[in-house]
Order: structure tokens, then C-alpha cells, then sequence
């Protein structure tokens, strides 16, 4: 009887040991030149998100592409102002990996609304309409093109 009653309470420490795991916020950042992303264009937050299958709960992510809108791409810098037009208080700067990709899970206060400003190497885009999520193919490639530079 005592060996089964240690027995269960093993099983049931290893059980909260994994469960515990499972539902941690792990660090993660896109950062330039990274290749660890993944599903380009999907929506990251399918996944990545409190109780998700993937690694960590992103609090903006998304995928930038090329003029063409149809090719990723990769090192590009997304920032998050309180302004438009990259005017304001710079909230955060989000490096766009190699793959194309940008997240962090970097607690984000998004208050009355933020502002997007996504550089290339050769063109700075703007997004003139205040957002309050950062889970950016909730629009872009669904309700409205894709994010892309040059």
C-alpha cells in the first residue's frame, strides 16, 4: 500500500512538473538574421498564446514581405509609436528575422491605440490607423494586403 501511495504522488509530481511547463510565457524575440520562425503569413497567435501549442504568448507578431507581396522579407525593422507617422514616443522597436517573421512576447500597453512603422532598405511604410492588437494577420492578408517594404 505505501509503495503504490509513493508511486502516485511520483506520477502526480511529474504530471504538475510538466503541466507547470506547459503553461509558462517563454521569452521570445525575432531578432535580425534568425532563422528559427516559422509559417509565414499565418496567424502566430493561433499558437502562441496562453494555453497554445507554440513557445511562448506573443504580444505582436506578424510577416513583411517584398513589394511584390508575394516574397518575405527578411531584416526589416517594425516599430510601434504613440503617434503617427513615426511621430510620438518610440513604444517598441521589433526586428523582423531572417525569415521574414517578427514577435515578441514583451508585455505591450497598447492604451488609446499605437502606430506601425515598418523600414526596409529603401522605403518606410506607415500604418495611418491607430492599432490596439498586435496580431497583425488578423487584417493584413485577410481583410487587407500584406505587410510589405522594399
Amino acid at each position: 500500500m505505501r509503495i503504490r501511495n509513493i508511486l502516485t504522488l511520483a506520477i502526480l509530481a511529474v504530471f504538475a512538473i510538466h503541466s507547470c511547463e506547459e503553461n509558462e510565457n517563454e521569452t521570445k524575440i525575432s531578432s535580425y538574421n534568425s532563422t528559427e520562425s516559422h509559417n509565414a503569413g499565418q496567424n502566430c497567435m493561433s499558437c502562441h498564446t496562453s494555453g497554445g501549442s507554440g513557445e511562448g504568448w506573443f504580444t505582436v507578431a506578424g510577416t513583411v514581405y517584398d513589394s511584390t507581396k508575394a516574397v518575405t522579407y527578411p531584416n526589416a525593422t517594425v516599430g510601434l509609436y504613440s503617434g503617427p507617422e513615426g511621430t510620438g514616443n518610440l513604444i517598441m522597436e521589433i526586428e523582423v528575422d531572417g525569415l521574414g517573421n517578427f514577435y515578441t512576447t514583451e508585455s505591450i500597453d497598447f492604451g488609446t491605440g499605437l502606430y506601425t512603422l515598418v523600414e526596409g532598405s529603401l522605403v518606410t511604410k506607415h500604418m495611418n490607423s491607430k492599432l490596439s492588437t498586435g496580431q497583425c494577420s488578423t487584417c493584413h492578408g485577410a481583410s487587407t494586403d500584406r505587410i510589405w517594404v522594399k
